[in-house]
């Protein structure tokens, strides 16, 4: 299995490190660049009208691109490490992440081209060709940074769950409140607790889109302050990302500790 080793390394550069393999990283991230600019500009009219068989073709070519590159990577996932400790390597790469992400890059123009072949509505077709933008998230392979931001994710996600559901229950609350305060003054825009809920998000996030503002002298206390607790309280989860960031970006460094005694610096 040479060959498939071979190829495998192409696909990883970070497995070969050759000037092959970062040069098809390069080819593919371009791509991915080019595919997002041509479904921005595929928007404008003006331009869609003069440059609609260039986007088709741009279209096209990504997608045989993407389609070599996906059935690729399914015949080499044994070669990959991450999937040395199971039977089924290629079923196992089929449902990651990266694989489904893949997928869901090139399917939708396959379906799009079955549908044309039966009636269907049009606005069903359009729907499924904006789910091309997940060729976005094809990025992720390249990026080191978004790999950075998985693992802090992942290593933080107690403290970002917890904090997330403090401000979730808070939300509640406050809601709770302000429709039991505005309900008799506003009975249309403060008509449930859901939809108060919408007045919660906007006070807490401090956005104040202006649709939804107590009337009432209690209700303005209390708007006010729960929009000075959003202010602190949506740094919770952001602090901690960055706490975590801080950290992996120190891994590498030396660490050091304190005395207990004398508070002088210790290597490890």
């Amino acid at each position: 299995m040479r060959l498939r080793k071979w190829v495998f390394n192409l696909l990883e550069p970070s497995a070969s490190g050759s000037r092959a393999s970062k040069a098809i990283e390069l080819l593919l991230i371009t791509l991915i660049f080019l595919n997002i600019v041509a479904i921005i500009l595929e928007s404008v009219k003006e331009i869609n009208e003069v440059y609609a068989d260039f986007f088709h073709e741009i279209e096209y070519f990504s997608v045989v691109i993407f389609t070599i590159e996906y059935a690729l990577r399914i015949w080499t996932a044994p070669e990959n490490p991450k999937f040395a400790k199971f039977r089924l390597k290629r079923l196992q790469y089929g449902i990651s992440t990266m694989s489904i992400i893949d997928l869901f890059s090139i399917l939708p123009y396959y379906v799009s081209i079955a549908l044309n072949l039966v009636p269907v509505d049009l606005r069903f077709i359009r729907v499924i060709r904006l789910f091309r933008l997940i060729r976005v998230l094809k990025i992720a392979r390249y990026l080191k940074a978004l790999n950075l931001i998985q693992a802090v994710l992942r290593e933080r996600k107690e403290q970002i769950v917890l904090s997330v559901m403090f401000i979730v229950f808070l939300l509640v609350m406050v809601s709770t409140i302000m429709y039991y305060v505005e309900h008799d003054a506003q009975p249309e825009k403060f008509s449930s607790i859901p939809a108060t809920m919408w007045w919660g998000i906007e006070t807490l996030t401090t956005v104040g889109y202006g649709d939804m503002i107590p009337s009432t002298t209690l209700g303005r206390i209390l708007g006010g302050a729960i929009a000075i607790l959003g202010i602190g309280l949506f740094a919770l989860p952001a602090g901690i990302l960055s706490s975590g960031l801080t950290d992996h970006l120190h891994g590498n460094k030396k660490k050091y500790k304190r005395c207990p005694h004398c508070g002088g610096e210790l290597h490890e």
